[in-house]
């Protein structure tokens, strides 16, 4: 059974407050998009994984499928698997690639094992695996608070635009950006903001992390400032970074043209 987890972008992310545990409150709104990995599950005699595409330079049964595989293991009889995971997301882009992979495996087993969990109990197991993966057990437009995991579906509809994701080759350490930002509250609850027109939103989404990830990595900045140069009506860094997204009304071609060749780039209609 072969299933594509999908990445998505965040539309504003803004911190409220740290909490007692440690985590952080926020507020944010996740936009599925359409670049994707593969990722594979059979029988087998014995459990495997192997792990193409992206280098992740990790042991790959320390991947989080693995972990997804085996929380389920501990709830029901699951034989063992063959699993094969073609990672095209970028990581440590803000994009989700692993909490979707997380998903993805949760739901794949489901159904492959025929476990009959509902959206809600794959939503718990996604919870203990990472604080934005159950939002991909049904990735829809959704204004996220708490740690990710409050969803809200929303009616935003990008269709007709074209999205230019840019990742440099940089790895922006999320526990870091954390440790650089002050919990504040919007004039204008992000949800509000979301029903503006999009020509609106630049200037009142923001993203909170931009201003000391941008200090640190100036090459992240200019990708956002390149988008706009580029006719981007809209341009954001996406979660902790590194990838930016640029909304686009035409479509645009040529991108590699305007980055340097290291730099890894999407290009889709939404």
């Amino acid at each position: 059974m072969i299933v594509y987890p999908i990445a998505k972008i965040n539309l504003g992310l803004l911190i409220t407050e740290k909490r007692a545990d440690g985590f952080h409150n926020l507020e944010t709104i996740f936009y599925p998009v359409p670049v994707q990995d593969a990722l594979e599950v059979v029988h087998a005699n014995e459990f495997q994984i192997t792990i193409t595409g992206i280098d992740l330079q990790e042991d790959p049964t320390s991947n989080l499928v693995v972990k997804a595989y085996r929380l389920l293991k501990d709830d029901f009889d699951l034989p063992p698997v063959r699993i094969h995971l073609h990672k095209n997301i970028p990581v440590g882009a803000g994009l989700g690639g692993g909490s979707a992979d997380v998903s993805y495996m949760l739901k794949l087993l489901n159904d492959l094992f025929q476990l009959k969990l509902d959206q809600q109990k794959l939503m718990d197991y996604a919870l203990k695996l990472g604080s934005d993966c159950p939002f991909f057990i049904q990735p829809k437009p959704a204004f996220a608070r708490g740690r990710g995991e409050r969803l809200e579906e929303i009616p935003l509809d990008l269709s007709g635009y074209y999205l230019v994701l840019v990742k440099p080759p940089v790895h922006v350490s999320t526990a870091e950006a954390y440790q650089h930002v002050r919990p504040a509250h919007s004039r204008i609850s992000l949800k509000a903001l979301s029903k503006f027109p999009v020509r609106r939103w630049r200037g009142n989404i923001t993203n909170q992390f931009e201003k000391h990830v941008f200090e640190k990595h100036l090459e992240i900045g200019e990708v956002k400032q390149k988008l706009y140069d580029m006719g981007a009506v809209f341009s954001l860094m996406s979660g902790s970074g590194s990838a930016v997204y640029g909304l686009f009304r035409t479509e645009k071609k040529s991108i590699q043209s305007y980055f340097p060749e290291n730099y890894r780039f999407f290009f889709q209609k939404l």
